[in-house]
């Protein structure tokens, strides 16, 4: 359903009208508005941008279900949502100069013919040590991982360690 150009018109000149109001004057709106009193904490910016918001929500419809669920989750843990890769897909990664071509299938993922279950199982079969399967295939870096600074597994090829930090030796 489109919106009539007068209702976005009249919604845009009540937009106007909550924007030029004082702290005192949206405070009154906004309890009119939630039946409740807006946050101690909330600015006179923030309060005309909630009831803004409302407005809109009202008029054009809120956040899609996909979408609300997305900002809940990023809201909870603190993090964007895990990366998905879509059926289909084909990372490829070069290891000691051989090239490993990984196709993303709705099961799993197929490499050399076979289907598996995650990445890592795969990026173990091609280097025989442990590894984070998306971070092999470069989906990951180490800033995305929690990890202890200074502190990465024996697979790691990162930046060598030195023996002390005044020795100057490189460990290999």
């Amino acid at each position: 359903m489109t919106q009539r150009s007068s209702d976005r018109e009249a919604i845009e000149a009540e937009i106007d009208r909550i924007r030029s109001l004082g702290l005192d004057g949206l405070r009154a709106l906004w309890r009119t508005t939630f039946r409740s009193p807006p946050p101690k904490g909330f600015t006179k910016d923030l309060v005309a941008r909630f009831i803004c918001w409302h407005i809109q929500e009202q008029a054009f419809g809120g956040l899609d279900p996909q979408t609300a669920k997305v900002l809940d989750g990023f809201a909870r843990n603190g993090k964007p949502p895990a990366r998905r890769l879509k059926a289909g897909t084909v990372l490829v990664r070069e290891y000691q100069g051989e090239r490993h071509t990984v196709t993303v299938v709705p099961g799993g993922y197929v490499w050399r013919e076979n289907t598996y279950a995650s990445l890592s199982t795969i990026a173990r079969a091609v280097t025989g040590t442990a590894w984070n399967g998306p971070r092999f295939f470069g989906l990951r870096t180490r800033r995305d991982q929690s990890k202890v600074p200074g502190k990465r597994s024996a697979a790691d090829p990162g930046r060598p360690r030195r023996n002390s930090p005044s020795s100057g030796q490189v460990q290999p």
